[in-house]
């Protein structure tokens, strides 16, 4: 009779132990689920009601546009297009005005130069046929809107 009640309590406390290792196995993905949303490793889809799925390509998010009465030009509705979830691909939709833009490549013009590469062997900027691009790049401060 107490071998019984001995090999009772065995298994009760074998039952409370796989018990407690689920939970803890739970506890424990749950705690890894979290970091990884925190560090952006992935991300949870967002439910705005629309009919297309976040993770479309085709996926637009309207949003309205803050307008100040001041600034060159008018701009039409600002719009986010996502591209791409991974990697992350945007598209800002009527960010600025035309005028806006004409401007900063008024400011940007005389400054244009021809793209470089960097050689491999001395870690020099060179000349390239391969690269076709020009650009500038614009000291902060300098986009002063009237």
């Amino acid at each position: 009779m107490a071998k019984l009640r001995q090999s009772q309590r065995l298994l009760q406390a074998r039952k409370w132990s796989t018990l407690m290792l689920v939970l803890f196995m739970l506890f424990m993905l749950t705690i890894v689920l979290l970091m990884l949303l925190a560090f952006g490793v992935f991300s949870l889809p967002i439910n705005n009601n629309d009919e297309s799925s976040p993770m479309d390509l085709s996926y637009f998010r309207r949003a309205e546009p803050e307008r100040s009465e001041e600034g060159l030009g008018k701009r039409g509705d600002q719009w986010t297009e996502v591209l791409s979830w991974e990697p992350r691909a945007f598209v800002y939709h009527n960010l600025l005005s035309k005028e806006e833009c004409e401007y900063l490549i008024s400011l940007a013009k005389p400054h244009i130069v021809k793209s470089t590469v960097v050689d491999s062997q001395t870690g020099k900027c060179k000349d390239s046929r391969v690269r076709t691009s020009s650009g500038t790049f614009l000291r902060r401060g300098s986009i002063l809107f009237k």
